[in-house]
C-alpha cells in the first residue's frame, strides 16, 4: 500500500520523517536492518532514487548507518534516537502553540482545552 505523501511538500523530506518517526516510534529496532531502498520504494510508491537520497539524508543525521554488501541499519546510539524523539516532539508541540495562537487562545485557555482533551481518555 503506497504511502499517503504530500503533493505541497518535497516528497524527500517527507520519507525522512516517515522513516525518522518510524525509528522514534519503535518500528524499527536500534541495529536493525532497515528494508533495501527498491523494497521501501515499491512500498511507498517512489522513484528508487527518491528514497537513495532520503537514506542518505538519514545516515548523514546519524539515525541510520551502512554496512558494505549488507545494507542500512538503524543507529544503536538510544541516546541519539531519544533526543530525535525529544526534538520531533518539540517542533510538533511548536506547530500546535502556533496554530492555537492563531485561533486565538492564550495561555490558560491552550491548558485548559489539554487538561479536558487529556481527560477524555
Amino acid at each position: 500500500m503506497a504511502w499517503n505523501l504530500d503533493s505541497d511538500r518535497p516528497i524527500f523530506s517527507q520519507i525522512v520523517e516517515r522513516i525518522q518517526t518510524d525509528i522514534i516510534a519503535g518500528k524499527y529496532k536500534p541495529g536493525e536492518k532497515l528494508p533495501s531502498v527498491r523494497d521501501l520504494a515499491q512500498e511507498a510508491a517512489v522513484n528508487p532514487n527518491t528514497m537513495q537520497k532520503a537514506f542518505a539524508e538519514l545516515e548523514r543525521i546519524g539515525l541510520v548507518f551502512s554496512r558494505r554488501t549488507s545494507g542500512r541499519f538503524i543507529t544503536e546510539d538510544i541516546p541519539m534516537i531519544e533526543s530525535a524523539k525529544t526534538t520531533l516532539a518539540q517542533q510538533e508541540m511548536n506547530r500546535f502553540l502556533e496554530m492555537m495562537q492563531k485561533l486565538g487562545y492564550g495561555r490558560d485557555e491552550i491548558l485548559n482545552l489539554l487538561n479536558r482533551t487529556l481527560k477524555k481518555d
